[in-house]
Order: C-alpha cells, then sequence, then structure tokens
C-alpha cells in the first residue's frame, strides 16, 4: 500500500509533486551537509594533539567537514538512488520513503526556493522545452499508432539493473 500512497501523491493533480519533490529534496540534501559538515568539522586548541596523530596539513583538511559531507553524499544520497534504481517497488513500499517524501514536499512549500521555479520557467522559454506529449504523444495517441514500448529486448527483472539507452 505505501508504494501506491507514494506514487499517488508523487503524481498528483497535473504533475507538480515530482518538480516540487526535486527541489525539496536538494534543500534536504543540503540541509544534511551543513549538519553533518559541522557535527565532523572541529578544531583543535593550539598545542593540543592532531586527531590521530597526523600532520598540521591534513587536520586542516579535517577541519574543513568535507569528509562528513562526502560520507553524507555517499550514504545519504548516492547509496539510495542506487537502490531505488535496482529495486524499485521494494524501495516505494518502505514506509520510510512515503515519510521523506513528505518531508521534501513540506521543505518545498515553505518557499525557500521559489526562485529556482522562476529560473525554470526562464530556461523552458529560452530552450522552447515542451512537455513530452508535444514529442512522443499522449498515452493514447501512441497505443492508436501502435506503438508500445518494445521492452522484449530488455533483460530486466528483480534486483537486474538496466542500462538506459
Amino acid at each position: 500500500p505505501f508504494a501506491i500512497k507514494t506514487c499517488e501523491l508523487l503524481f498528483k493533480g497535473e504533475g507538480y509533486n515530482m518538480p516540487a519533490f526535486m527541489v525539496g529534496r536538494q534543500l534536504c540534501v543540503v540541509s544534511c551537509m551543513f549538519f553533518v559538515a559541522r557535527v565532523t568539522s572541529l578544531k583543535i586548541p593550539e598545542g593540543e594533539e592532531n586527531v590521530f596523530g597526523v600532520s598540521d596539513g591534513v587536520q586542516s583538511f579535517f577541519d574543513l567537514g568535507f569528509l562528513g559531507a562526502l560520507i553524507t553524499t555517499i550514504l545519504g544520497s548516492i547509496s539510495w538512488q542506487l537502490v531505488a534504481s535496482a529495486f524499485p517497488i521494494a524501495f516505494l513500499s518502505n514506509p520510510l520513503t512515503y515519510i521523506l517524501l513528505r518531508i521534501c514536499l513540506l521543505l518545498e512549500a515553505t518557499g525557500l526556493c521559489q526562485a529556482a521555479w522562476v529560473m525554470a520557467t526562464i530556461h523552458k522559454k529560452i530552450a522552447g522545452f515542451q512537455r513530452d506529449e508535444a514529442y512522443i504523444g499522449t498515452a493514447e495517441e501512441r497505443a492508436a499508432k501502435e506503438m508500445g514500448d518494445d521492452t522484449g529486448h530488455l533483460p530486466i527483472g528483480t534486483g537486474h539493473m538496466v542500462k538506459l539507452p
């Protein structure tokens, strides 16, 4: 039931929630980056021994918080994307996914990144982007022309990664 609830919320209405989720997701990731970088960076007082006895140059690098940001990127962002692409149904069925979707939509609703929508609209006008239906037609039009998806040659199934063309 969570997979259905997640998809219904994500694709609700005119499809606004999908890009809103992407904006909220970025806010969430950036917030986590700042938080983890702050928590993992440290300032060692003069005369104290460096962490693990490393040189002052390496300790200066540790103090910047980049290691925490790297760990957050790997554990909090990339690994989730890999799991979601390999096991989409299991990923969408996880209640945590639904909760995170709600949190991301809430973050976007705060309006902190409303400038992103303005910039996207300007980019759309300059580049001449249109909805996908303008290029490939609606699902009904494709079905009427018998332009179904040709998935016969794809080795897909549970746990199989699919390399997109």
